[in-house]
């Protein structure tokens, strides 16, 4: 493959796609709804105006993209598969396609590490990162002075403060606006008839694994039979367990103050493989022009968690409930 990369540094194709997710500028919206499973990026866009027709795109790499209007304003649904590599590729190739800000709220299934019922939805305030720690013997773990997993800080669900006072002004307000939107839409979007509990203010960890960083027994020697209670009293008020939501919350507060990317025209390019299948290609009629270069562009994200599975109780989500929390969460 490197014999088709003029420069491997950020690989694009002759008329600007990226090379994982296949959009190129006017693709994608400045809003988006990123979920993990494309049944959810097609659930959420069934709520899209009916003309003109969404535009629909899917990469060869699994990354489906749905840009339309929602009620005349331009959003994209970006389904993107699990982890944080995944969502790197999307923050980071989605950053260098949309000029000016971004707002990005995640629709994604957890564990609940609280005494609530699966259904229930979690709007949380910060996330931390749980790693397994690989200087760690797991095969001789008594010669280890090492823990097997790291907890990280919590980053907060919207930009980070800067040094600048008018700055952090500013900021402040956009985050409480950013999550008093989500939880406002999510209270007035709930179905009288339906028994979830709306949660919001509460901490998320993402782990690296499904498994061993989320403290599930499996035949490999893990070692993280007291990992989720070692979390617990090390992160106050943590909720929710998944898999994404930091590495969303980290890059967009890294983001904080910086100006667009760089000019498209200098971006080396590839003549393949890059091969996106687009079922409709028309985007321009969701999306106005781009905006031009913002000195201080920002991400702001947030994220609503449905709670599938009780790691206290063991109980599970039924397919009726994942069908109804994901057709009103999703709307809203």
């Amino acid at each position: 493959m490197k014999d088709l990369l003029t420069d491997a540094n950020f690989p694009r194709t002759a008329d600007q796609r990226v090379y994982h997710l296949g959009v190129r500028p006017g693709e994608v919206a400045n809003r988006i709804v990123t979920v993990g499973s494309p049944s959810r990026a097609h659930t959420i866009a069934s709520f899209l105006d009916a003309q003109p027709k969404p535009f629909v795109l899917n990469s060869e790499r699994g990354f489906l993209t749905i840009t339309g209007r929602y009620k005349g304003t331009p959003v994209s649904i970006v389904s993107i598969g699990m982890g944080n590599p995944n969502m790197d590729f999307f923050v980071r190739e989605i950053r260098e396609t949309v000029s000016g800000d971004l707002a990005i709220v995640r629709l994604g299934s957890c564990g609940a590490l609280i005494d609530v019922p699966p259904g229930t939805v979690v709007v949380p305030k910060a996330s931390v990162a749980i790693t397994r720690n690989f200087d760690f013997d797991f095969s001789n773990p008594e010669k280890s002075d090492e823990p097997a997993y790291r907890i990280s800080k919590p980053v907060a669900a919207d930009d980070e403060l800067t040094a600048e006072v008018e700055y952090i002004v500013q900021t402040v307000v956009e985050k409480l606006i950013m999550l008093c939107q989500v939880i406002k839409a999510l209270q007035a979007g709930k179905p009288p008839n339906s028994a979830s509990a709306i949660i919001a203010g509460t901490v998320n960890a993402s782990a690296d694994s499904f498994y061993s960083s989320q403290g599930r027994q499996t035949s490999f020697p893990d070692h993280n039979s007291h990992l989720i209670e070692h979390l617990q009293e090390k992160v106050e008020n943590v909720a929710t367990l998944e898999m994404e939501t930091f590495h969303l919350f980290h890059l967009a507060a890294c983001w904080v103050g910086r100006t667009v990317s760089p000019e498209v025209g200098s971006t080396p390019l590839t003549t393949g493989p890059v091969t996106p299948v687009i079922e409709s290609s028309s985007p321009t009629q969701h999306l106005r022009r781009a905006p031009p270069p913002l000195p201080n562009s920002v991400i702001r994200a947030a994220a609503t968690h449905m709670v599938f599975a009780s790691r206290k109780s063991r109980d599970f989500i039924t397919p009726q409930q994942v069908d109804e929390l994901e057709h009103w969460t999703g709307q809203v």
